[in-house]
């Protein structure tokens, strides 16, 4: 293991992440730009979904500050975006939770640039990624995208990268153009999925990236279902070399959050694996993990 250098109470005190990113030339690995050894297992522990709700603040923000996440991503448009933000510390590692989905059946949200072709039938996101890709316009969805991370630098956020909420804009190409677009003009990093083939997407997503000069992990499973625990004890048994992000979305228990969804009592078991269990801290130092966060991609890509 590296120096133990991430500040935090109980769990997070052991984290390891870089003091300084060296930027080399683009034919080496990401590992060796984040000025690492080509075998390096670097690991970047993101939470999704803050600003969804309170629960999801309080459990992300907890996350961040007192337990094992190195980041995290806001759904801007969401209800809950702007009390998450004014809860964000200096120094958080926050990007921007691209979204155009809500997919729950009671609590409904919609965009904030009232972008017609983003709207379903009772005024919210559609609900599904097959409703949003039959209606969504383009040039609807790149404005508000746009419109997205604007608001969440004008909140005061030093917004590390851009994660599409439920893939959304990944895995078709005239939504893709949007998420490299916007990569590009922001200088930031992305999240890509490494478990879905050119073939089976359709078109070769992450080499269009790679030659825009856009950085994304090596290593990201788009597995949505709720509940973390398994999927982040597997990831970090059979990690490999090179940067892995896995995604989690931590809440606390509040009548809120149960109201909200029947998955959350897999949110709130998400929680206390990230904030209080022993298993993950083992799971970490047996794997020699090195945490990171995604501002150390965003160093390389702007070449700092």
């Amino acid at each position: 293991m590296g120096s133990l250098q991430r500040a935090g109470a109980d769990l997070g005190t052991w984290l390891s992440v870089p003091d300084s990113v060296t930027a080399v030339t683009a034919e080496r690995t990401l590992a060796h730009r984040l000025g690492h050894d080509e075998n390096a297992r670097l690991v970047i522990i993101s939470c999704d979904d803050l600003g969804a709700s309170h629960a999801a603040n309080e459990g992300v923000l907890g996350a961040l500050h007192h337990g094992l996440a190195s980041c995290a991503s806001l759904m801007v448009p969401a209800p809950w975006a702007r009390h998450a933000a004014i809860g964000c510390r200096p120094g958080d590692d926050i990007g921007v939770h691209l979204t155009l989905n809500c997919e729950y059946d009671s609590y409904r949200f919609g965009p904030i640039t009232h972008a017609p072709s983003l709207l379903s039938g009772d005024g919210g996101f559609p609900r599904t990624l097959d409703d949003l890709w039959e209606h969504a316009d383009p040039a609807e969805v790149l404005r508000e995208c746009r419109a997205q991370i604007e608001r969440a630098v004008a909140w005061g956020l030093d917004v590390t990268h851009l994660a599409p909420h439920l893939t959304a804009i990944t895995l078709r190409p005239e939504f893709f153009d949007v998420y490299v677009e916007l990569a590009v003009e922001f200088a930031l990093p992305i999240r890509l999925p490494s478990t879905v083939t050119t073939e089976q997407a359709g078109f070769p997503f992450r080499r269009l990236a790679a030659d825009e000069g856009v950085l994304f992990p090596d290593h990201f499973d788009h597995d949505w279902r709720a509940g973390s625990r398994e999927r982040m004890l597997e990831a970090l048994a059979d990690l490999q070399p090179g940067v892995t992000e896995i995604h989690i979305q931590p809440a606390i228990d509040t009548p809120e959050v149960r109201a909200l969804s029947s998955a959350a009592p897999a949110w709130i078991d998400d929680y206390r694996l990230i904030t209080a269990d022993r298993t993950l801290v083992e799971a970490l130092h047996a794997s020699e993990a090195i945490v990171i966060g995604y501002r150390a991609l965003r160093q390389a890509m702007r070449g700092a």
